[in-house]
């Protein structure tokens, strides 16, 4: 048991609103005979699609594929975001920490039948590798091979002993060779998915997903027979917990303790984790004028985080300068930015203008005869508007400038985000472990605007943010890694790759008159958010019909 954070109830963020339009009621969602888990989605838009091509270049893709395919770790962050087994049984790294041996478990099979081995790993971790247009999951590593049935070898370039949690990233799942393999994989769509993971695809309407439980899945007996998906908004969603219609969803409730937890306790249940990331404005460095640090610094001190959060109805969540949540970097945060949250400074965001030799004629940006009219992407799935129209009026007052709102759906704002094709973003960072916050930052990771990013998407390059990551990647001394991520803190407070507005939590709603044996944020190893994957599946696995 682990019991970090227990003043999570009343801190958080809004990741997650929603699209137009009530869901219908799924089929078999209630009913003493149903085993069926209904799970509400209010991110993906009113239709789903069906491509289970987990690792092809299209963006628009089938939700949560993570309970068909798996990684081969998961991260635990309910232990300080600690690496552990999952289809990986165990791992050694070389005393050089150039090399990493992975053991795989040996009771795995895919969904048809056939056993999951080494030259499944191989084929899989080899794909973003083969095709870095594949390479969503930002790998790090330059060669894998075969050792034997059970045992692969992955080599890196350098040292790489903070790099392990991309094994447990959810877009670097392992894949069938000898159906993948025959595959183009360019436009595949993957209809029928074979996985390791507990279900199978049992029915694809657009508007209802239905999962099969696995009989044979290596991790367990699943309680329930089906999981159904549905598409639903977040005014919606609201109504359909309420009414018992679904028994879980992630997305924010301003005043959901009063709203609905108080309405009935013991099982209208509405949780926050927190995942040590923030809603951050994104800067795109590659491009005018956010490529001069004093345009950066000058919005950066003109953000009003307050006021975002106060609309949010949730006070005192206003995220540090670093990016890095106080509950969980605690130790490892520099004490100079310990609780510190920046203000609106009019007069030093104008000094920083001036500093860089920039003035702002109606409402634009000049320098040199040159005018700039900036634009916010941000995602109008999570209801984004109204926090986007804080930003864009604060500026406006304290600068002058002009900032147009750029919301998209969810689909079009990741294609436009990734292909560079912003000035500002409102985007979420975070990660597992400091240097997992961080190393979106490395040049490694650039691309020109106009080609689809991995991570980096603002473009960053800094040739003391690439030094800083390799050196944590090179240790696995903690003491180092401290100093190192405080060298990294600095960085990011007075270049401004990303200027952080408030603290990032997952956050879970559960209508429990149907299952009980959901994990709370004060008693959890493992997190209720549905997406995570291992987490997600751990869930499940030790969920029970009520009453039985």
């Amino acid at each position: 048991m682990r019991s970090r954070w227990r003043v999570l109830l009343v801190v958080g963020a809004v990741l997650a609103a929603g699209c137009s339009g009530p869901a219908a009621r799924p089929a078999g969602g209630g009913g003493a005979a149903d085993a069926s888990v209904v799970y509400a989605k209010t991110d993906g838009g009113t239709t789903f699609v069906r491509n289970y091509n987990v690792m092809g270049p299209a963006t628009d893709k089938a939700p949560n594929m993570e309970l068909v395919y798996e990684p081969l770790m998961r991260v635990d962050y309910g232990d300080g975001g600690v690496v552990k087994p999952w289809l990986a049984e165990s791992w050694t790294f070389s005393a050089q920490g150039k090399q990493l041996t992975i053991k795989l478990r040996k009771d795995v099979t895919w969904s048809d039948g056939q056993k999951f081995t080494a030259d499944d790993v191989v084929y899989s971790l080899g794909l973003p590798i083969e095709k870095p247009d594949f390479s969503i999951a930002g790998v790090t590593y330059k060669s894998v091979k075969k050792v034997d049935d059970a045992t692969v070898a992955v080599t890196f370039a350098e040292p790489s002993y903070a790099t392990l949690n991309q094994f447990a990233n959810i877009l670097l799942p392992m894949v069938p060779k000898h159906i993948w393999s025959t595959q183009n994989l360019n436009t595949w769509t993957n209809p029928e998915p074979t996985g390791t993971g507990p279900f199978r695809l049992k029915e694809f309407k657009p508007q209802q997903i239905t999962l099969q439980a696995r009989t044979d899945y290596w991790g367990g007996k699943l309680p329930m027979t089906t999981y159904k998906i549905i598409p639903t908004s977040a005014d919606a969603l609201k109504a359909q917990l309420l009414k018992g219609d679904i028994d879980w969803a992630s997305a924010s409730w301003p005043n959901g303790e009063k709203e609905y937890v108080a309405k009935d306790p013991d099982k209208h249940l509405y949780q926050l984790y927190s995942n040590g990331g923030a809603m951050s404005v994104l800067f795109n460095t590659a491009k005018a004028p956010f490529d001069d640090v004093h345009v950066r610094r000058a919005l950066a001190l003109t953000i009003d985080r307050t006021a975002v959060v106060t609309t949010l109805q949730r006070p005192g969540t206003e995220a540090g300068p670093t990016g890095l949540s106080d509950q969980l970097f605690a130790d490892w945060l520099d004490p100079a930015y310990k609780g510190k949250v920046q203000k609106v400074d009019a007069a030093a965001a104008k000094a920083e203008l001036a500093a860089g030799g920039w003035t702002i004629d109606n409402g634009a940006l000049v320098k040199d005869g040159k005018r700039y009219q900036p634009s916010i992407l941000f995602n109008s799935d999570w209801g984004w508007g109204n926090y986007a129209d804080i930003l864009i009026n604060t500026w406006k007052q304290n600068l002058g400038l002009q900032v147009k709102g750029a919301g998209q759906p969810s689909a079009g704002y990741y294609d436009k985000q990734n292909l560079g094709q912003f000035d500002l973003a409102a985007a979420s960072t975070g990660g597992s472990g400091v240097y997992g916050v961080y190393r979106f930052l490395s040049s490694s990771y650039k691309v020109p605007i106009g080609k689809s990013a991995t991570l980096n998407q603002g473009r960053w390059s800094d040739p003391q943010t690439d030094s800083i990551l390799a050196s944590m990647e090179r240790t696995d001394n903690v003491d180092q890694l401290k100093t190192l991520g405080r060298e990294l803190q600095k960085i990011v407070v007075d270049k401004v790759p990303f200027s952080p507005i408030y603290n990032n939590f997952y956050f879970v709603d559960i209508n429990a008159t149907r299952w009980t044996g959901w994990p709370t944020p004060d008693d959890f190893d493992h997190i209720p958010f549905v997406g995570m994957g291992p987490d997600t599946i751990l869930t499940m696995l030790k969920l029970q019909r009520r009453g039985s």
